[in-house]
């Protein structure tokens, strides 16, 4: 599914030169994982298992909604290129609405994002409901002085 002129990119510019364009605040980019976060946790050596992995409701129920609200969802996944269709397929099937598709996510979990733009970062335990403001403390890069 795409969705692309769907979100205007808003220019920027820093000391009078044009940087990476950005969406408006009130859009959120969701980058999110498939397996154990909207379904059953299969892994690569099992591709036979993805066509029937059971959905997780909440996951649906919630990402759609977002989707709708007009924020930009992508999945984002350890899956590799090889199991594309049998993914894209599932997603479909389940009635997942998306406006793109990675595959190849570094696996092993323990991820360290390192961006110029905010990252936030939220690990899924089991439910998919709306989020919730929290103090948590995070590594930072040291700070020019």
């Amino acid at each position: 599914m795409s969705n692309e002129g769907k979100h205007k990119l808003e220019d920027k510019m820093v000391d009078g030169q044009y940087v990476s364009p950005l969406l408006p605040e009130d859009v959120k980019n969701y980058l999110i994982d498939i397996d154990g976060t909207i379904c059953d946790d299969i892994p690569n050596e099992q591709p036979e298992r993805m066509a029937t992995a059971k959905v997780y409701p909440d996951a649906l129920e919630t990402l759609n909604r977002w989707y709708d609200e007009g924020h930009i969802i992508t999945f984002f996944t350890s899956r590799v290129e090889e199991n594309r269709a049998v993914t894209e397929k599932w997603l479909a099937e389940h009635g997942f609405k998306y406006h793109g598709l990675l595959m190849g996510k570094p696996r092993g979990g323990n991820y360290h994002w390192v961006d110029n733009h905010l990252v936030r970062a939220t690990r899924y335990k089991g439910t998919f409901s709306d989020l919730v403001e929290k103090e948590v403390t995070i590594q930072v890069f040291k700070d020019e002085e």
